[in-house]
This record gives structure tokens, C-alpha cells and sequence, in this order.
């Protein structure tokens, strides 16, 4: 049977689950920005959460909810990205094992950092039958717990406390903004803005290089992406499919952006506010850049997802 689709609740009591061991991280705003668009941003700053990204949060709600008999075995995931970092330092708080499935092609630097977060790593070739086939191995010679990325109840329940905060901390808006991939993030989202603030909208921002969730959206079913191309290198992935069903009860517009405005979002985060965010962060801020989004006199909440950037290759 599917997953059952989670209610605000779980989300709160995710939020109680996780929260001495995630950041509470800053909602930041920003004179300038205001002015630029008649309106009033906050910004929640998960680019300065643990592992720099979101996806903390929904790794350490997934693993608080094992059983001792579960954790006893460890965890494992298939991933190149925030997420193996972000299980593999969840894992390790918990002192538990981590095994973590990674292309033969990742970047040095995520190698790096799953290693340095105490992560066993498994190398396959760059495909998802082969990242798939290595993590169904690892999983039969080490009965760890396969804890997925995205498409997860307890997941999705983690990533929505970003967007609880966010809420409890400025109280009314009018619109809150997120990227989507995935859909871990968003589907949270959704789920913590209607249950705290039913009359606000939710609007999902996607690279028009990788708009599989902005086809899905209007055709009422999953679209996979097929060779998806953005420098949002987070939101390559194709919908989940609980990820799906909370976005099609819960979200009320995809909009997708250009690279080029992903950049310059980007490049006005770090001018206007000091603070460095990785593509698929900047997203959200491309929409209003865009004018895709109608900003005149709202209150309106952007989620900035994480701030993993290369600085020996920053797009501007």
C-alpha cells in the first residue's frame, strides 16, 4: 500500500524528534530586496544548517524514528549529494553505521565529506540501476535500513520543520517559496504552510532545464525527467511519488526559471546579504527575479535549501 499522505501533525512531532540536534537556523531579510520588489522577504537560511542543506533535517527524523533493533544495523542510502553528507552526520550523532552507494564520478569533495562523516562507501558506475542494484548488495550483506532521499513520510516530515519555523519566527505571509527536485523539501513545506496558515500559497520553483515536476503538476500524473540540464544540480532527480500526491493536494503553482536567472539570484544573495547559496537555494528568488510570482505589498517566505558551493567554480 502507498505511504499515507502526513498531516501537520507528524510534522510537530518530527520537529519535537529532531530538534536538539538540528540548527534553528536564521531567517534573514533584507532592505534592499524589499524595496527592489514592493515586498516584504524572509529568508530561512538552511544553507547554514548542519552539512549546509535542509536535508539534515529529514535524515535525522528518519533515523530518530528506527527502532534500537534497526539502528543496531545502520543505515544506508544511494546518493552523491546532500543527502549521503547529511545521513551519514546524522547516523554519526546517533553512533550507528552509515553505508552510502556513490558513483565511481561523484566530486572529490562529497567524497570527502560522506568520509568525514564517518560513511562506508560503496563506488558504482554513474546510473541509477547501478546505484540501485549496489545499494540492494550492501543492504543483503549488512541488514542496514534503506533511508531514501526524498520519497519517505518521515522525510518529508523532517524537511517541513524548516517551513515551521519559519512560520512560528514571522508569523503571517502570504505566499512561502521553495525549489523543488525530488519533492522532499516542498512536499514539507506544503504541509507545514497549510496546517499553520491555510490561506497562504505555496509555489514550487523548478530550472526549466529539469521541469519534470512542472509537467507533472499539469498533467495530473508523474513525468520523469529525462536528461535534465541545470547548474541546480539538487533538483536533477525525478518526483517521488508520495512527494507527488502531497503536492498535488497541498501546492498551489510550479513556476520554472532560466539558468541565467538561478545565477543572478545567486550573485544577489551574495551582494545584498552576505551569504553564500547553491544553485537550486537561489531558485526560489529566480521565480521573483522572473516575475513569476507576484510580490506587490506581500509577506512572502523563501526557503533557501543549502549553500554547498565549489568556490573555485562560482557560476558569476
Amino acid at each position: 500500500m502507498p505511504a499515507e499522505i502526513p498531516v501537520y501533525q507528524d510534522v510537530v512531532k518530527a520537529h519535537d524528534r529532531i530538534r536538539g540536534y538540528v540548527h534553528r537556523t536564521p531567517v534573514l531579510t533584507s532592505i534592499s530586496l524589499n524595496e527592489m520588489f514592493d515586498a516584504s522577504f524572509f529568508f530561512k537560511c538552511e544553507n547554514l544548517q548542519k552539512v549546509g542543506a535542509f536535508k539534515f533535517r529529514g535524515a535525522s527524523n528518519a533515523i530518530l524514528s528506527l527502532s534500537d533493533e534497526e539502528k543496531s544495523r545502520g543505515v544506508g542510502t544511494h546518493s552523491s549529494g546532500n543527502h549521503a553528507a547529511a545521513l551519514c552526520l546524522a547516523a554519526k550523532m546517533q553512533g550507528i553505521k552509515s553505508y552510502i552507494v556513490m558513483p565511481r564520478n561523484a566530486p572529490e569533495i562529497k567524497k570527502i565529506a560522506v568520509e568525514s562523516y564517518g560513511g562506508i562507501i560503496s563506488f558504482c558506475e554513474p546510473t541509477l540501476e547501478a546505484r540501485e542494484k549496489g545499494m540492494d548488495e550492501v543492504v543483503a550483506r549488512t541488514g542496514c535500513t534503506f533511508v531514501p532521499s526524498y520519497d519517505h513520510p518521515h522525510i518529508v516530515c523532517g524537511q517541513g520543520t524548516a517551513a515551521k519555523e519559519l512560520i512560528e519566527d514571522v508569523g503571517e505571509l502570504d505566499i512561502v517559496i521553495g525549489p523543488v527536485g525530488g519533492g522532499g523539501l516542498i512536499s514539507g513545506t506544503s504541509i507545514s504552510t497549510k496546517g499553520m496558515l491555510p490561506g497562504a500559497r505555496v509555489i514550487a520553483v523548478e530550472p526549466a532545464g529539469a521541469d519534470d515536476a512542472y509537467r507533472s503538476f499539469k498533467s495530473g500524473k508523474i513525468v520523469p525527467s529525462v536528461n535534465p540540464n541545470t547548474i541546480a544540480d539538487g533538483l536533477l532527480t525525478s518526483l517521488g511519488e508520495l512527494n507527488f500526491r502531497v503536492i498535488m493536494k497541498h501546492v498551489d503553482e510550479i513556476v520554472t526559471v532560466s539558468e541565467e536567472s538561478i545565477i543572478e539570484a545567486m550573485r544577489l544573495l551574495w551582494e545584498r546579504m552576505k551569504i553564500v547559496v547553491e544553485p537550486s537555494g537561489a531558485v526560489p528568488l529566480a521565480g521573483i527575479l522572473e516575475k513569476k510570482i507576484e510580490t506587490g505589498g506581500k509577506r512572502i517566505g523563501l526557503i533557501l535549501s543549502g549553500g554547498n558551493v565549489d568556490l573555485a567554480r562560482l557560476p558569476f
